[in-house]
């Protein structure tokens, strides 16, 4: 009964069978005939013409993703719990060739437009300090917060005036989208976002994200990138096999909204304990380190994440069973 990761979920039906059909002697690198498919399968989704790059993790899709909207003498503003900065080892600096991160501050690991504004604000424009450009932020969150189409907006118009180039990590993107129902258009390139990760390892598949570019210019020079980083795999077909077996049918939003729910039942039984509202599949409950214990002894496996605080992530695939055990768990503490 895991709850610590939706990294660990299963694989969806749909992808191994395209994984399976994929297996079978096409042209190697990106130039197979499921990889050729993917700018017209998400620019059809994006509603715009889009350049659409596999990778295999999220942090090569965010980090090659920065490296093309930030010079080396640069920085990115992004917020100070952003997975770029806690959990990505260096690899920012690493891929851009030695660009900063700008921290900044906001509730529920959310940039504002007034954080943004400030920052760039206080950087005085001569040689001597770092200069600004490129903006990121996480939808969900790192607390599992949703940015709505008017917010990215306001960050993308800001942005726009200050120049700099806009990422969105989107590791979660299909929980976002799930949770505000709005499209992903509207969310993203309407809003003012230059290039997007596109999350699917934690939402039904294997070994594949998306790097969506919306400026197609920009994926020019990312294709020598991502080759330079050892990220251009021989057989791309298993890769963007991956990504078109959950855009089909509109899995990924489904497995998105599935994951939701789980969480939802989950945040009703927890009710004053939860640290933020719940709007994806992310909970963070306050609990002490007894009651923490008292569940893990009953076999539920979630991670510790602030003193009296755990988290809890729910999966695209997760047992409605375990769910509704563990709501009756918690509340019970």
């Amino acid at each position: 009964m895991r709850f610590f990761s939706d990294n660990a979920a299963a694989c969806h039906p749909a992808v191994l069978e395209a994984l399976a059909e994929a297996n079978a002697m096409d042209t190697a690198y990106d130039g197979d005939t499921w990889s050729a498919r993917l700018d017209g399968v998400f620019s059809e989704l994006f509603e715009t013409k889009v350049r659409a790059l596999w990778v295999t993790t999220g942090t090569a899709a965010n980090c090659l993703a920065l490296a093309a909207l930030c010079p080396p003498y640069g920085a990115i503003l992004c917020h100070r719990d952003a997975h770029i900065e806690v959990d990505e080892a260096g690899a920012p600096g690493f891929f851009t060739h030695g660009a900063k991160l700008m921290l900044l501050d906001g509730a529920g690991a959310k940039v504002t437009p007034a954080a943004v504004e400030a920052a760039c604000d206080r950087i005085r424009a001569d040689v001597h300090q770092v200069q600004p450009h490129a903006l990121s932020i996480t939808n969900a969150s790192e607390y599992g917060q949703v940015y709505r189409a008017a917010e990215v907006g306001a960050l993308g118009e800001v942005a726009k005036r200050r120049g700099l180039g806009f990422h969105m990590d989107g590791a979660r993107f299909a929980n976002a989208i799930a949770f505000t129902g709005e499209r992903p258009a509207e969310v993203t390139w309407r809003a003012g976002v230059d290039a997007l990760s596109f999350g699917f390892v934690k939402n039904g598949g294997m070994s594949a994200e998306a790097l969506i570019f919306f400026k197609p210019e920009l994926a020019e020079e990312t294709l020598v990138r991502r080759k330079r980083a050892g990220h251009l795999l021989s057989k791309g077909r298993f890769l963007a096999a991956q990504l078109l077996a959950l855009i089909d049918q509109d899995r990924w939003l489904v497995n998105g909204r599935t994951a939701n729910a789980a969480a939802r039942v989950l945040a009703e039984a927890a009710g004053a304990r939860l640290a933020l509202p719940v709007e994806t599949n992310e909970l963070f409950v306050q609990m002490t380190a007894d009651e923490a214990a008292r569940l893990r002894a009953a076999g539920y496996d979630f991670y510790d994440w602030a003193p009296g605080e755990v988290r809890l992530v729910t999966s695209w695939d997760q047992d409605m069973g375990a769910v509704g055990k563990l709501a009756e768990a918690i509340a019970a503490l």
